[in-house]
């Protein structure tokens, strides 16, 4: 969208948005077939999807672990985990600045009970910050596949803020590219700024795509998908704790 004079109305956003996912969903495909088939070839070999987003990129993180309709052996890492599980204080957390510093990396990675087969996904819209780069160099240097989830338009025009000059996109196995402009918002504002962020939306689609497909991956392979039910159904519970109980100590569902 580049007229400046154009009204920022819901509409307007709703056309854009439902444009991009279309465009990412195609242009995508490919990688997304790709991630698929790493996560199952994981979930198979009684590994655990990891996944990890600082800021809004926390979002496709909780589209990826713990939620009904995907894959139980998913667990969730969060700056917050830095306070929960790794015993630091929670003025920790009060640091604006956090998910820059690369040090921080190997306390996070540190609260996370990890097996050979397990496969992690980052998303970092920009993949520059020193947390995310330095996660995905530990999570590659100890051998896992890693699937990132960024925006390549963004990620290209920022210098990586993180010493060895990487960003996440030069680290993973695999890339996907949510689609989203420099700054991410995509509606200009006529006195300058944007508002109608674009990667929250693809990102999600991109991540409900991959898992839907590492399902039918097991289920060709014939596995019975470790899938969630609602918890909020007749049932779901029961379902829910039977599954997670083969992976106990490796998944962890706080808030």
């Amino acid at each position: 969208m580049t007229d400046q004079t154009a009204r920022v109305t819901g509409r307007a956003y709703l056309d854009l948005v439902s444009a991009a996912i279309r465009r990412v969903g195609e242009e995508q495909a490919e990688a997304v077939g790709e991630a698929a088939r790493l996560i199952a070839d994981s979930i198979a070999a009684g590994g655990v999807l990891q996944a990890f987003g600082s800021g809004h990129s926390e979002a496709l993180a909780m589209e990826l672990a713990g939620r009904a309709g995907g894959l139980v052996p998913s667990n969730k890492i969060a700056l917050r985990d830095l306070v929960l599980v790794g015993g630091l204080p929670t003025e920790t957390l009060e640091d604006p600045f956090l998910e820059r510093k690369p040090e921080v990396a190997h306390r996070l990675l540190a609260t996370v009970a990890t097996e050979p087969a397990d496969v992690f996904a980052i998303a970092s819209n920009s993949g520059i910050n020193g947390v995310v780069v330095e996660l995905a160099l530990q999570v590659k240097e100890r051998g896992h596949p890693l699937i990132a989830f960024t925006s390549a338009e963004h990620s290209a025009k920022t210098a990586s803020r993180h010493p060895s000059g990487r960003r996440l996109s030069e680290i993973a196995d695999v890339v996907l590219d949510n689609g989203a402009p420099y700054g991410d918002a995509a509606m200009p504002l006529p006195g300058g700024g944007a508002v109608g962020a674009v990667s929250s939306v693809t990102a999600a689609v991109l991540a409900q795509m991959v898992v839907g497909e590492a399902v039918q991956r097991l289920i060709d392979a014939g596995h019975t998908p470790p899938v969630y039910l609602s918890a909020n159904i007749p049932g779901g519970d029961e379902h829910n704790l039977s599954l997670e109980a083969r992976y106990a100590g490796r998944i962890r569902r706080t808030a």
